[in-house]
């Protein structure tokens, strides 16, 4: 089977503005954390979110490269400032720091540790 084109799963992102689609479109080593699946997975259970009920399916087979969580990166979760006490946030900065990755991100508390971001 051959995976699905990032292009394809962005168009139905419609909270994403067309210009960040583009650019994770066009980026080669863009990836989607293991915690971001686990994310919506939770709160689509919570009934928080209102997505397709196979949303995690169509974002793990999106295109992007995988990135799974490491002991490394829980070490430097556990170790960032209490900016934000969301653990999945806290995850997603610290896999960005350790992989040198900017993270795409809505979040204020995010974007204010020490990690490069790309805010809509």
């Amino acid at each position: 089977m051959l995976p699905a084109r990032k292009g394809w799963w962005l168009a139905d992102a419609p909270e994403l503005p067309g210009e960040i689609k583009d650019r994770l479109d066009q980026e080669p080593d863009a990836r989607v954390s293991a915690v971001t699946i686990w994310e919506i997975a939770i709160k689509q259970a919570l009934g928080k979110i209102t997505a397709p009920a196979d949303l995690p399916e169509r974002v793990r087979d999106s295109g992007f490269r995988k990135l799974p969580i490491s002991f490394t990166h829980a070490i430097a979760a556990a170790r960032l400032p209490l900016l934000d006490r969301d653990p999945f946030d806290r995850m997603l900065v610290a896999q960005a720091r350790c992989e040198g990755l900017t993270l795409v991100t809505t979040d204020q508390h995010c974007q204010q540790y020490d990690v490069a971001t790309l805010p809509f």
